[in-house]
C-alpha cells in the first residue's frame, strides 16, 4: 500500500513539473508548476539569477502608465521601474554618471523610435545606489510618444546602460 501511495505522489509530481514548465527561454522569471503551488502556498517567486554575482537577488518590475495609449490624448508615456532586492544581502551599484536609466520605445518588429537619454542632459556624476535586503529603488519617468502611430502595438523596454542584464520589456497598444 505505501509503495503504491508513493507512486502515486511521485507521478504526480512529475506531471506537476512537466505542465507547470514553459516551453523555451522567457525573460520573465520562472513560474512554478501547480503541485508546486499547491505543497508551497505562501512561498514566493524564485530569485532571479544573473551572470554577473553582484546582481543576483533583484528583481525588476516595469508598468506603464496608461497601458493603453490614446495618442490624441496622452503626449508622454508614464514609465515606472521598480528595482527590489529580494536577497539577504545589500547590493550595490555603481553608475560613471548621473543616468541610472535607459528607456526605449521600440516597434514590434524591433526598431527603436524614441530614446529617453536623447531629451536629457547626461553629466559625468559618478554615483552609487545601496539597495538593503528586501526594499526597491523605483524610478518615475516619461518619454515622449510623437513617433508613435495608432493602432499599433510598440515595446517599451528599460534596462541600466552600466548594468545590461537588468532590462525588462513591456508591449502597450497606441490607439487614435
Amino acid at each position: 500500500m505505501r509503495l503504491r501511495v508513493v507512486l502515486l505522489l511521485l507521478v504526480f509530481a512529475i506531471v506537476g513539473r512537466s505542465l507547470g514548465q514553459e516551453a523555451g527561454p522567457t525573460a520573465t522569471p520562472h513560474r512554478r508548476g501547480w503541485l508546486g503551488r499547491m505543497i508551497h502556498p505562501f512561498s514566493s517567486e524564485p530569485i532571479p539569477q544573473y551572470k554577473d554575482p553582484r546582481l543576483r537577488g533583484l528583481a525588476l518590475d516595469l508598468q506603464i502608465m496608461p497601458r493603453t495609449i490614446k495618442l490624441s490624448e496622452v503626449r508622454q508615456l508614464g514609465i515606472k521601474l521598480t528595482l527590489t532586492n529580494q536577497s539577504k544581502r545589500p547590493v550595490s551599484l555603481e553608475f560613471p554618471t548621473n543616468q541610472r536609466i535607459e528607456i526605449y520605445l521600440r516597434h514590434s518588429g524591433g526598431e527603436i523610435l524614441t530614446r529617453w537619454s536623447d531629451n536629457h542632459a547626461i553629466a559625468e556624476k559618478p554615483g552609487t545606489v545601496l539597495i538593503n535586503p528586501q526594499e526597491h529603488v523605483e524610478y518615475n519617468e516619461t518619454i515622449a510618444t510623437r513617433d508613435l502611430t495608432p493602432n499599433k502595438v510598440f515595446i517599451a523596454e528599460v534596462f541600466f546602460p552600466k548594468y545590461q542584464e537588468l532590462r525588462i520589456q513591456q508591449k502597450f497598444l497606441a490607439v487614435p
